[in-house]
This record gives C-alpha cells, sequence and structure tokens, in this order.
C-alpha cells in the first residue's frame, strides 16, 4: 500500500519527489538512478502490488502506488508506458498531470501502437504527446535509447552521456535538466517541443551513447 507522506521540498537537502508512470525496464532503470541521487520516488502502475520487488531492492526513498497517488505525490512525473496507453492516460488522470513537469519518454511503435504510431509519425511524437496528455508542462527525455545504455553509462567515468531532451516550456526544461543530471547523464536542449523528431525511434538522434558534445554535433546545434 503507498505511503502518503514525503519529504518536505522546503527542508534543506530535500529532493523533488517523482512519479514515474510504469515500473518496466526505462519507469525501474531511470527511476531507480533518482532514488541512488536521493530522490523519493513512487511507482505506479495498474497493479502496484508487481511493483514490490522492485521498491524492495531500492530502499526505504522508493514506494509503489495507484497512478493516481503517485501523480498526488511527484512534483515532477516520469511517463514510462507503452505509447498506446497515453490516450486512457490523459482521459483518467488529465486533471492531476496538468501542471506537472512531465518527462515523456514514450517511443510509439507500429507493430503495438497502430494508429498512434501513424499519428506520432506524422504530427511529431513531441505534439502528439501533448495533445494525449493535454496541459502537463511536457518535455520530452529519456526515450532516445535502449534501458540498458543508461544502465551501463550513468555516472561513468570521464564525459559524461548525453540525454536529448525538447519541451516549449522553459522552466520545464530547466527542471528535465537537473533531474538528467541527477540520473548522471548530460542533458542537451535539442529544442521546442516540435524538435522532439530529432530524436524520436527510428531518426539519426536515437540510439547513442555519445558526449554532449558529440550529440550537438549530430543535432547540428552550437558547440
Amino acid at each position: 500500500m503507498a505511503q502518503d507522506s514525503k519529504q518536505d521540498p522546503k527542508a534543506e537537502g530535500a529532493k523533488t519527489p517523482i512519479a514515474v508512470i510504469g515500473g518496466g525496464n526505462i519507469g525501474g532503470t531511470i527511476g531507480g538512478l533518482w532514488v541512488k541521487a536521493g530522490h523519493p520516488v513512487m511507482f505506479a502502475s495498474r497493479h502496484p502490488e508487481d511493483l514490490k520487488p522492485l521498491v524492495e531492492k531500492l530502499g526505504p526513498l522508493a514506494k509503489a502506488g495507484t497512478v493516481e497517488q503517485a501523480l498526488a505525490f511527484g512534483d515532477a512525473v516520469l511517463v514510462a508506458v507503452p505509447y498506446k496507453a497515453y490516450p486512457e492516460l490523459g482521459r483518467a488522470h488529465g486533471n492531476l498531470l496538468k501542471g506537472k513537469v512531465v518527462l515523456d519518454a514514450g517511443n510509439a511503435t507500429k507493430a503495438r501502437d497502430g494508429d498512434l504510431a501513424a499519428e506520432a509519425e506524422s504530427a511529431g511524437i513531441g505534439a502528439t504527446s501533448a495533445k494525449y496528455l493535454a496541459g502537463a508542462r511536457l518535455v520530452r527525455a529519456f526515450n532516445a535509447a535502449n534501458y540498458r545504455l543508461f544502465a551501463q553509462n550513468a555516472h561513468r567515468s570521464g564525459a559524461p552521456m548525453a540525454v536529448p531532451i525538447a519541451g516549449d516550456d522553459s522552466q520545464a526544461l530547466e527542471v528535465a535538466a537537473a533531474l538528467v543530471r541527477d540520473a548522471g547523464f548530460e542533458p542537451v536542449v535539442v529544442g521546442g517541443l516540435d524538435a522532439a523528431r530529432k530524436f524520436q525511434m527510428g531518426s539519426p538522434g536515437f540510439g547513442h551513447d555519445a558526449t554532449a558534445q558529440d550529440a550537438r554535433k549530430v543535432f547540428g546545434l552550437a558547440p
């Protein structure tokens, strides 16, 4: 059962509480890195009891709950569920997503997501996510690599692995960038949500463990 309390954000040294919607490979990996960085994290799924092994492994800062409980808990949100779940997530929980900084890690694939994948390809995945998660302060993040690359390269020695991010809300981008750093990576702001096309699945910007300097070259950004 979820615990309602969370750290007082005004307390000295307190870290942003985070809701992770989805306890699969990406959610479990990135959420786990945030827990290790000192963030209280509530993982959520339709069956929160299935998340018990994950939260027990991560320790007391990790909790499991329903989606509603997690969204009430987190000041920032990571969405890491199959893309076909986005319309229902927005319909069922749009009131709780409204105004939240939401890091969108989803990718749309034709085999799994059908017409949604076609829509994301046509309209752009940033615009498509914004349509279904209306009212959220959306930032595309943590979608541009397989979870194994994140697990293997977090806090690596030398130049950190770059994580491209894109969003239209400058303050939300700042929050997302800080969370990317806390997870052990270097954020690279590619542009607004329309620029998320540059690192969606199948694009030249997808699937790298490049440094920030090299990633900026891929995206045609100034050094």
